[in-house]
């Protein structure tokens, strides 16, 4: 291999480095969103209020270190008599001068 091939992999090696440094704590983060909203869906009663989901999901998030959303921007329905927790947000993240990644996060209680 040429020092040019080298340099080469080398850069390839550092940027797929940095993406996983940077992306892997928001994958970790949603998966612990989804978990939280389980719990506190699975705890709530049929008549449990909106309120009373957002503030639990806010005690859980809290215990979880979750700062992606807050209990303000969960979608809270009842289908079929269960209720049903639904959310959406994005993570930009910054990776060098002007470039960021766009991550798109979704989920629900019912999946």
């Amino acid at each position: 291999m040429s020092l040019s091939g080298l340099l080469v992999a080398a850069f390839a090696v550092a940027l797929l480095a940095l993406l996983g440094m940077k992306v892997i704590p928001e994958y970790i983060e949603y998966r612990q969103v989804v978990a939280s909203i389980k719990k506190v869906t699975a705890a709530a009663g049929p008549d449990t209020s909106v309120r009373q989901i957002r503030e639990a999901f806010d005690r859980q998030a809290n215990v979880d270190y979750i700062s992606a959303i807050t209990g303000a921007d969960l979608d809270v329905t009842k289908e079929g008599g269960r209720i049903v927790v639904s959310f959406s947000y994005e993570k930009r993240i910054p990776l060098f001068a002007n470039v960021s990644l766009l991550l798109d996060f979704s989920g629900s209680s019912k999946e």
